[in-house]
């Protein structure tokens, strides 16, 4: 797909044909994840592919915007590494690099997919973490759902000149 018509057409896709996402998808879509810049080249992420369907209801059931992880094929939890960048402002921003190489990449593929915000709420920090079991050092910056589009979305022009100053 070409990408400016992939930065055009991406859109958050929250209904999911209930189809499973195959692995070596999700694998390509978390390697696009890799290529994003970071802050100093410190690649301070850390990806976790999420296929288990009862971890994928339990995130839908607790958090209030997960709901379409009900139906998602799959999804993408995005963390940043403390041990490698102590910074969180440089971790929340490192991994929205890679969140956004991740979706636009999932296009690709036929995908939709949904950035799910974890950070910087503590309840949802905890929540997912706790969802998880993850360690100490990773800090969850976000989830993405991933899965086969069960809607159609129009692109909108969202360009607005008014928020563009020439200096």
């Amino acid at each position: 797909m070409d990408l400016i018509k992939a930065i055009f057409q991406r859109r958050s896709i929250r209904k999911y044909r209930n189809k499973p996402v195959e692995k070596h998808i999700l694998m390509q879509l978390v390697k696009y994840g890799m290529y994003a810049p970071t802050a100093r080249n410190t690649r301070s992420w850390h990806f976790y592919i999420v296929s288990d369907r009862e971890k994928l209801d339990e995130v839908a059931k607790k958090h209030p915007y997960a709901g379409m992880l009900k139906t998602a094929g799959g999804a993408i939890l995005v963390c940043g590494d403390k041990s490698i960048e102590p910074m969180e402002g440089y971790l929340s921003l490192n991994c929205a690099n890679a969140c956004e190489n991740i979706m636009l990449g999932a296009l690709e593929h036929g995908l939709g997919t949904c950035w799910i915000a974890v950070y910087p709420r503590e309840e949802r920090i905890k929540l997912v973490s706790e969802i998880f079991n993850l360690p100490e050092n990773h800090l969850p910056i976000a989830l993405i759902s991933v899965g086969y589009p069960d809607e159609e979305k129009q692109i909108l022009d969202r360009f607005e000149k008014e928020k563009i100053t020439f200096i």
